[in-house]
């Protein structure tokens, strides 16, 4: 069943996090990305919330000391052997 165009907005705007995170259909992504070819605001929005995610995950990749990592270790384990964790 073909889904044709959609000419609200809203309902693009409201799917773009789904359509960010590949959770629509093949045919669902191709009306949307049909859509933002054709509409300047809702491409600008869809450039935003990218432009958004990879910032937030670029501040959000903050690497954990060895030894706090240990410590943390030591505590979840209850008889207090220290547990070697893999490095990132």
């Amino acid at each position: 069943m073909a889904m044709g165009k959609i000419k609200d907005c809203n309902e693009v705007v409201s799917k773009l996090y789904e359509f960010l995170d590949g959770e629509l259909t093949e045919e669902r992504k191709l009306v949307i990305r049909e859509h933002l070819d054709e509409c300047s605001p809702c491409l600008e929005a869809f450039e935003f919330e990218t432009e958004l995610r990879a910032m937030v995950s670029s501040k959000s990749r903050e690497i954990c000391p060895e030894g706090l990592k240990n410590k943390i270790a030591k505590l979840i384990n209850s008889d207090g052997r220290e547990v070697q964790i893999p490095s990132e």
